[in-house]
């Protein structure tokens, strides 16, 4: 049955867990964190029984069952908080072991060691099946993202001051009474955090069903490809992360001679790397998938085990501590975060009524290779040295191994199941990409905000930094139940380079579903993008739709996708109807049609009497697109429009420089050897004198006949008809824009002539 908690006992249960949080980083890096390697080292522990105390670490994935057995008997909780007590109770035989070692016993404190930690891990085991049922319960509500983010933050962030106190403590050579010190305060803070534990709310939880065997599980685990895939890389890779980091702590004490104070403080720089890594995924994790990110971290890992190969001692004298600090980083910042990508890419693959079981599955591989790893990688350390070879080489060796095992790891990762990720070059391409990376931290705070206001001005801010990556969240946004944010939205998935189909179908609904509001922000949008699959619908909104703005964009998507078969009921309704902003869309969609044969119609809606404002200027400038001359015209429009007196010395001025550019091209002594150009010769003789008489006289004859002596090869057939009969009308004797047109064409033409017939030769 679900549960869930007031927002007041939220808070109150996140407090009291966040208490828990901080006591329980203290205790595992005052217990068994760098800690507990730097004092068996003290204690002049080998190589295998560092590895062996590093593989008893993975050994608690090994009782993750029988805490599942308990959930059937106890509450999460109790479970939980007993194991989480218990395992600080039993590290009480380690305090003992500086005691024993200062009296000579270090086999016997080297074996408390061992048996404290055991104690430690098994109990550990069984009370981890309550952390995930746990953080789940407290995570629920719309800021889990942020919530679960917060839990970490603080975990590595109380960890890097945990491990500066111990290095400031330790310093160059600490005595062992010391470590009893930092042991009984990390046992004290791991007690008090199972006391806290005990005062969060039981989560919700499903007891019994079918009971499932160990070994059916592995069968279906190993009987699909996709995960028989992922257990072999996710083995590969706690296998290499697990010896890479554990052996850098001797590596640093016996191949660079590091004190306890400068290796606990190397562990703050590996915390800081971890810290960083978590927020980097939570960054990008959602925005380009598991697997890119899954295949950088192990690159990253890789990457710092080279210097571990080449660089001697030798070559790092002067900069050891700036190398040591920079190597702890890299490689915790690498193969930590390949753990925990991977742990993200398991969610994505496994269904949710397997999880409980494959996730079993999950921690036992982690455990075996993590065990298997550190034990072995400690024999084999001992045994090259004991064979006369140098530490160096030995420690040479071991890596290289790490590091063909990793190359192994990126053959395999190539063939994992996308589960809708990026490509890995293209999630390249996002991280460092300034505008990808600018539009995810734009939809971090569009996630957060509750204010409307500042929801418009991020959108506003995805209007200027376009990426396919605010797809999904700006479908979100467009369902927004304020009409200003839709319409921000709109506006922001307008300035995409390209629409996925689910932004196309989202747009097609939204013009079926939403007239008279953001439906022609939609058609406009389908129309801008070339959508010909909209081409029906938008058809269907122009002829039928009493949302005239719907319709005008209509008009004008189905203009830019070239649907010229609906051109002519464009033209009936922009000749019958009264609305003036849908006559002006129809004018606009026929200037984008560009069809000579809509000139006609143009015309007779000018004819009309007392046309709306501005109806004139927007006939006028989709005639000049027709007519090609649209980006040339528009500023002769303007001054006109600022001064209509002009219109003489403005047409005049057009006359005289087309004249002028012919001149300029052409000469006389070439008349007689060719018939088509003494044609243009007289042309452009009496050309300054039609226009002189069609603007100043209003006599149209002469600039009629010259356009009408246009070689057809130059010019559309229909636009000298409709031009010339124009001319001609009495009706347009008072449409001074349009004489202008006629002017400012027929110069063009009279250039293109020339330009022709010089090419020509």
């Amino acid at each position: 049955m679900s549960v869930t908690l007031s927002p007041y006992r939220l808070g109150k249960a996140r407090a009291t867990f966040g208490s828990y949080n901080v006591l329980n980083v203290i205790s595992w890096n005052f217990l068994v964190g760098n800690i507990l390697t730097l004092f068996a080292l003290r204690l002049n522990a080998s190589a295998t029984y560092i590895g062996l105390l590093n593989a008893i670490l993975y050994v608690a994935f090994f009782f993750l069952p029988l805490g599942r057995l308990l959930t059937r008997r106890f509450s999460i909780i109790r479970i939980f908080s007993t194991a989480w007590t218990a395992r600080s109770i039993g590290m009480i035989p380690v305090l003992a072991a500086p005691f024993m070692a200062s009296a000579g016993h270090e086999e016997i404190a080297l074996g408390l060691v061992l048996l404290g930690v055991s104690i430690f891990h098994i109990t550990r085991g069984i009370g981890m099946v309550g952390n995930n049922p746990v953080v789940g319960f407290l995570a629920s509500g719309s800021d889990r993202g942020s919530y679960l983010t917060q839990i970490q933050i603080t975990n590595n962030g109380i960890a890097m001051l945990a491990g500066f106190i111990i290095a400031m403590l330790l310093g160059r050579d600490p005595p062992l009474f010391l470590y009893t010190i930092i042991f009984a305060v990390g046992i004290g803070s791991g007690i008090a955090s199972g006391f806290f534990l005990r005062k969060v709310p039981e989560p919700p939880v499903v007891v019994g069903g079918e009971k499932v065997k160990f070994i059916t599980i592995v069968r279906q685990a190993i009987s699909t490809p996709s995960l028989r895939q992922f257990l072999v890389i996710l083995l590969l890779v706690a296998l290499v992360s697990g010896v890479s980091r554990i052996f850098l702590t001797v590596y640093s004490r016996e191949i660079f001679q590091q004190s306890d104070g400068n290796v606990s403080l190397y562990a703050v720089f590996a915390g800081f790397g971890i810290l960083i890594i978590g927020l980097l995924i939570k960054f990008l994790v959602d925005r380009i998938g598991a697997k890119p990110l899954f295949i950088l971290c192990v690159i990253i890992g890789l990457v710092s085990i080279v210097p571990i190969i080449f660089i001697s001692p030798g070559q790092a004298q002067g900069t050891v501590f700036i190398y040591l600090a920079l190597l702890y980083f890299v490689m915790h910042f690498g193969f930590s975060g390949s753990e925990g990508i991977a742990q993200t890419y398991f969610f994505g693959l496994v269904p949710q009524e397997r999880m409980l079981d494959m996730g079993i599955l999950y921690f036992l591989c982690f455990g075996i290779a993590g065990t298997t790893g550190s034990f072995l990688g400690g024999l084999f350390l001992d045994s090259l040295r004991n064979m006369g070879l140098s530490s160096l080489f030995a420690f040479r060796t071991l890596y290289g191994i790490m590091l063909g095992l990793g190359v192994v790891i990126l053959i395999l990762q190539r063939k994992m199941v996308p589960l809708g990720a990026l490509p890995f070059r293209d999630a390249l391409e996002v991280m460092f990409s300034y505008r990808d990376l600018r539009a995810i931290a734009i939809l971090e705070k569009l996630n957060k905000t509750k204010d409307s206001k500042q929801e418009a001005a991020l959108l506003d801010a995805l209007y200027g930094t376009p990426s396919k990556l605010a797809t999904q969240g700006l479908l979100t946004r467009a369902k927004s139940p304020r009409l200003t944010i839709r319409l921000e939205a709109l506006r922001a998935i307008s300035a995409l380079q390209f629409l996925s189909e689910d932004v196309e179908k989202a747009l097609m609904d939204d013009t079926i579903n939403n007239p008279y509001t953001t439906a022609y922000y939609s058609a406009r949008i389908l129309g801008s993008h070339g959508i010909f699959s909209s081409t029906p619908l938008l058809r269907e909104l122009a002829a039928t739709s009493t949302d005239y703005m719907l319709a005008g964009e209509a008009f004008i998507a189905l203009a830019k996708l070239g649907d010229h078969a609906f051109r002519p009921e464009i033209e009936r309704i922009v000749a019958k109807t009264n609305n003036p902003r849908l006559k002006i869309m129809g004018v606009e969609a026929l200037g984008i049609y560009g069809s000579p044969n809509s000139l006609a119609v143009l015309l007779d809606i000018l004819k009309g009497s007392d046309p709306p404002p501005y109806l004139r200027d927007e006939i006028i400038l989709a005639m000049a697109t027709i007519l090609d001359v649209q980006n040339q015209f528009y500023p002769l429009l303007v001054r006109f429009l600022a001064d209509e007196s002009l219109v003489p010395a403005l047409a005049m001025d057009e006359a005289e420089s087309a004249y002028e550019h012919y001149a300029s091209l052409h000469s006389r002594k070439r008349l007689r050897k060719d018939p088509d150009l003494a044609e243009l010769h007289e042309q452009a003789k009496v050309f300054q004198d039609a226009i002189s008489s069609f603007i100043k006289e209003s006599k149209g004859d002469s600039l009629t006949r010259w356009i009408l002596k246009i070689p057809d090869d130059f010019c559309h057939a229909v636009v000298q008809t409709v031009l010339s009969e124009a001319i001609l009308d009495d009706e347009f004797l008072d449409h001074k824009q349009l004489r202008l047109l006629i002017v400012h064409w027929a110069a063009r033409e009279l250039r293109i002539w020339a330009n022709r017939l010089k090419n020509r030769r």
